[in-house]
Order: structure tokens, then C-alpha cells, then sequence
């Protein structure tokens, strides 16, 4: 089933890496994390946290296709495009087997280009789209597709397994591995073991902001809210309060919890722990209400955070949590830097090797950390005719990027401090100072208190796309300002 590449490592001086990639999963969701409710319990997952370092400000990526792009190229949306090569190509030259097993949003999957080994979820075929927990089909190593017959989440687990198995009859060889799971994306489907847990635990806190209006915010934020409400002002969807929905949310990561541990148990007993780097984090975040949303993609800590956790134990700090921001091609760079592989196509992002060392450094390069969602748009080329037509047309609908309204951006975390500008004529910045309001409730864009750091971050954050890359910047409207 696995068969071995034919081009094996001298040694295993190379770790293993499993990179573990869920889908639209919130750090709300982890017990290990203070922004939990209370009554989660993901006690495998924990482990990896107890025993690792655990990142309390990571921003994958805002929504699945791009997201998934940033994870296959290292690069951020707006440099690479559908024709951009997949970097774990160049980990198979130079002497790694890799794998991976899940869901596939973007681009093509390239199976020979790419994996030694692959069961793809090719979740953009019409009779595969809806089909995240049950009834989905696997395309294996690029030929016909096969039934999964089973609950997703376990039987990638299984997959899984079988991999590692395998891969330890090869110890001469290092692997990488990309597990994504489609949990927990919508239905939320949980497994049947687990549909009734947490049902009795309190109802969690209602956010301050379901409901508009809001202040300050961006014009379609006021009043939007993704909710109803219910007889006593609560929200309600679909007739279900937000308090059922988190809770079947919840539900559905039990799984992948359950998925983990088992992961780890094959690793110990097959003497592949100790030269195996676990990374766990998701494509997105997801927010339950705050600020009326029900959804990823907006550039708010709610919408965004992701955990990120990454274990080993005997390279890596213990037991420790970084409060530096970071990102996915952040993740990528730095896979690079502890697998040896040296990237044949340029990589953005920066090396976290040294904070998985020391977390808590005061010495770490603090190059700001920044993200940006620029919609259906990839790549810098499109990214300026795009721009050019819009603010020769006067109409910028290409870069309102959900019905709801959300418009492009782009987004810089210095310190503590959070920047964002929409990419849309006419409209008002964002930024929030998280220490003393992590909710982002109170946008200091509009106080003119906050007018000269504004203006040094939106300056800033131009520098560090530009040093990213980024070649549209001199094309970006220019953004509305509001004194109060």
C-alpha cells in the first residue's frame, strides 16, 4: 500500500514531521486554551501542549482554498497562484517519503508530482462537496476514487495509521505527513459516541456584540448580525440557540481528540516518537457570535486564531506558551528549517525555530507578523489588474469577499497592537490594542488620540508586504479617516 520511494536518506538525521491540519477549528475548542469554554475536554491534544510549545496567536489563514494554498507553497495569496509548485516535492528530493490524506480545496492535488503516497478528499466534485463527515469518496494515490465507508474523522485516523505502520519498516527514511481532517467544518457533524456530551453543561456566555449596533466599525459591521433572535433576545439559527451549536461544534472535535491520541499511541509503539515532530493547527478560526458573525474570513481574532501546538520534546521547549503572533507560511518556513530541506522556490514567513526553543524570548526577531485575504484574487499580477480596473470603474464588488458584506484585507500585529486596512475605495481602517481589548470592541482607527500611530502603522504594515513580496501596494485605495 505504502510503497517506498526509491531515493531513501543515508540516515535519519531528519525528523519525521506530522503536520496535523483541521478545518475551521477555534481555539475555543481546546482545553488547553484560557479562551475555552470550561467544560471542553480534549485531553490528547492537551498532552501535546503539556509536553510542547503552545501558540496563543496564530493565524493560519482566513478562510479553506487559500488557507490550503499558503500550506502547499509557503507563500501568502497574493504571490503565488494555481501554477506554483508544491514545496513537499522538493522534501521527496531530497530524501524524504511524504503522504497526506484529507481534504483537497485547492488547485489541482498533482499526486505524482508531489506524494509519495496520498487518499485525497477532493472536495470540490459535485458529488463529494457536501459529504465532510459521511459518504465521502478517496481518490488514492490519483487513481479511482473509493468509498471511505465510515465517519471521516476516524477513518483518516485510520489511514493514519496504517501510514505510520508502514513507514516504520523504514526507518532509514524520515516522512512528512499531512493529515487534514475535515472536521470541524460544517454540518458539525459529531460522531454518534459523542452526540449527547456536554448537553448538561451550562449554557456559555452570550458575546457583548451578536448584535449591533456597533460604532466605529466598518460600514457593513454596524448592524449585520448572523443571528436571530429569540423570545428573551438571545440568538437563535435555524430555530437552535448559539449555545446548542457550540456545543455540537464541541462535539464534533471529540474525534479528532480521540484521533490524536491514538496517532500518538501507534508512534510510541512502533519507536518513531522520539525522532517525530507533531504539528497540530487548523486552516482558520471560527467565530460564534462575536461581532454577529457565524462565520471565518473577517480580520478579527475570533474569526481567525487557530491553535497551533507543536511537540517534541526532546528538540523543543516543554510545557510552554508563545505569545508572539505568527502564521501559516510562518509554519512552512520553519517545517523547512527542521526537516534540512532547503525550499527550491522562495519561501515567505519567518523561522520560528528559535521561540520553539525558548518561547519566551526577549532576543527573537519581532518582525511583524501580517495576513491578508484578497478573496478569489491570487497572485500579484491579478492582484494589480484587479486593482486598476476597480479604481477605474469605481466599482470594487471583486473584492467584497463574502454576502455579508466583508471586504478585502490585509492585516499587521506589532506588539500589541492589531492594523487592518479593506482593500475597498472609500473605507475606514482598523486598529485594536489586544492587551487592554482582545475582544476588538473599541476601534482606535477613528480616535484621533490614536491618529500618529495609526498613520506609523499603516505605513509599517506597507513596508512589511512590500518586503513580502508584494507588488500592488502603490494601487491600494486609500483609506477613508474619521475624527472623533
Amino acid at each position: 500500500m505504502f510503497n517506498s520511494h526509491a531515493q531513501k536518506a543515508e540516515t535519519n538525521k531528519s525528523p519525521n514531521i506530522l503536520y496535523i491540519f483541521t478545518d475551521d477549528q477555534s481555539i475555543r475548542t481546546l482545553s488547553s486554551y484560557e479562551q475555552s469554554h470550561n467544560w471542553v475536554q480534549t485531553p490528547n491534544i492537551d498532552k501535546l501542549s503539556k509536553k510542547g510549545v503552545q501558540f496563543n496567536y496564530c493565524y493560519t489563514g482566513a478562510k479553506c482554498v487559500p488557507s490550503r494554498g499558503n500550506a502547499l507553497t509557503g507563500q501568502f495569496q497574493y504571490n503565488y497562484t494555481k501554477d506554483t509548485a508544491y514545496w513537499p516535492a522538493e522534501f521527496r528530493k531530497q530524501g524524504y517519503y511524504t503522504g497526506m490524506i484529507g481534504k483537497w480545496h485547492w488547485s489541482r492535488p498533482r499526486h505524482d508530482e508531489t506524494w509519495d503516497w496520498s487518499a485525497v478528499w477532493e472536495h470540490y466534485l459535485p458529488e463529494n462537496h457536501k459529504n465532510y463527515y459521511v459518504g465521502q469518496q478517496l481518490r488514492i494515490n490519483g487513481d479511482s476514487l473509493v468509498d471511505l465507508n465510515g465517519y471521516s474523522t476516524d477513518r483518516y485516523t485510520d489511514y493514519t495509521i496504517d501510514f505510520l505502520k508502514e513507514r516504520a519498516k523504514f526507518n532509514n527514511q524520515p516522512w512528512y505527513f499531512w493529515l487534514c481532517y475535515a472536521g470541524v467544518h460544517g454540518p458539525y457533524t459529531p460522531a454518534e459516541r459523542h452526540s449527547n456530551m456536554y448537553l448538561d453543561q451550562p449554557e456559555i456566555p452570550t458575546p457583548i456584540d451578536v448584535f449591533g449596533p456597533r460604532p466605529n466599525k466598518p460600514d457593513y459591521l454596524i448592524n449585520m448580525s448572523m443571528w436571530d433572535k429569540d423570545e428573551n433576545g438571545k440568538p437563535l439559527k435555524n430555530k437552535r440557540s448559539l449555545d446548542s451549536w457550540v456545543k455540537q461544534y464541541n462535539q464534533a472535535v471529540k474525534s479528532i481528540d480521540e484521533g490524536v491520541g491514538r496517532i500518538m499511541e501507534v508512534l510510541e509503539e512502533t519507536g518513531q516518537i522520539d525522532n517525530t515532530i507533531i504539528i497540530f493547527t487548523s486552516d482558520n478560526g471560527y467565530a460564534w457570535g462575536q461581532h454577529g458573525f457565524r462565520l471565518k474570513i473577517a480580520p478579527y481574532d475570533a474569526n481567525l486564531l487557530t491553535p497551533l501546538i507543536v511537540y517534541q520534546p526532546n528538540k523543543f521547549a516543554q510545557g510552554k506558551k508563545c505569545n508572539y503572533p505568527v502564521n501559516g507560511v510562518d509554519i512552512i518556513k520553519t517545517i523547512h528549517a527542521i526537516g534540512n530541506v532547503t525550499p527550491s522556490n522562495s519561501l515567505d514567513g519567518r523561522n520560528l525555530t528559535d521561540l520553539l526553543k525558548n518561547p519566551t524570548s526577549q532576543n527573537w526577531d519581532e518582525t511583524p507578523m501580517i495576513q491578508a485575504y484578497t478573496g478569489n484574487v491570487y497572485g500579484n499580477e491579478a492582484m494589480s489588474k484587479e486593482l486598476k480596473k476597480a479604481s477605474t470603474t469605481g466599482n470594487w464588488e471583486k473584492f467584497v469577499v463574502h454576502q455579508s458584506g466583508i471586504r478585502a484585507w490585509i492585516m499587521m500585529r506589532k506588539g500589541n497592537f492589531k492594523y487592518v486596512r479593506y482593500i475597498y475605495e472609500n473605507y475606514i481602517e482598523e486598529l485594536y490594542d489586544l492587551t487592554k481589548d482582545p475582544k476588538e470592541l473599541n476601534n482606535l482607527a477613528v480616535n484621533n488620540t490614536f491618529h500618529n500611530l495609526l498613520e506609523e502603522y499603516r505605513k509599517e504594515t506597507i513596508s512589511q508586504f512590500e518586503a513580502n513580496g508584494a507588488t500592488f501596494t502603490n494601487l491600494l485605495p486609500e483609506p477613508k479617516i474619521i475624527s472623533n
